[in-house]
């Protein structure tokens, strides 16, 4: 895939979470703050990451650095997701299901910050199993990854959009 330039889109970016992790040293306790972020233009392209410092902002601001270098294009279909799809990754799966335009974005905490940088305005989903954030907005990332619209497969197949829809 070809890499997208971070600087040529307007990025808005959430905070999912933010951990304090410590380490025992000789000394004692050295605590340090890590923070999940999530970009996005609000118009398909999304990217998340983490940074790990000693305060909070410095972590923010790694972890957007860190999302900038990994953003992606989401398929979609009008407000809403072409298909349904479960995104897996570790012990979370997320199931994401396309929805009528007006029924707006029923997810949870971190699957909400992902689908609104996203800019995915219709869209039912079900956390299943994990619900350590870091796990739930990878497994999301992961299904947003593997959505295909109809133009993709008909050019995959070689065919058609009107022979793929019948």
């Amino acid at each position: 895939m070809a890499r997208i330039d971070a600087n040529a889109l307007e990025l808005s970016e959430k905070v999912v979470a933010i951990n304090r992790v410590s380490k025992t040293v000789k000394g004692g306790r050295v605590m340090k703050f890590s923070a999940l972020v999530v970009v996005g233009d609000g118009n398909g392209t999304i990217g998340f990451g983490m940074g790990k410092a000693n305060e909070v902002p410095d972590a923010i601001r790694k972890g957007i650095e860190d999302a900038k270098k990994n953003l992606f294009k989401v398929s979609l279909k009008g407000t809403t997701i072409p298909h349904e799809i479960v995104g897996k990754f570790g012990a979370g799966s997320v199931l994401m299901m396309p929805a009528p335009q007006g029924t707006g974005v029923i997810a949870g905490g971190p699957v909400r910050a992902v689908l609104e940088v996203a800019g995915i305005k219709d869209i039912r989903t079900k956390c299943q199993r994990s619900n350590n954030p870091c796990n739930v907005v990878t497994a999301t990332v992961n299904g947003l990854r593997a959505l295909r619209n109809v133009d993709e497969i008909a050019a995959l197949r070689g065919k058609t959009v009107d022979e793929i829809l019948g």
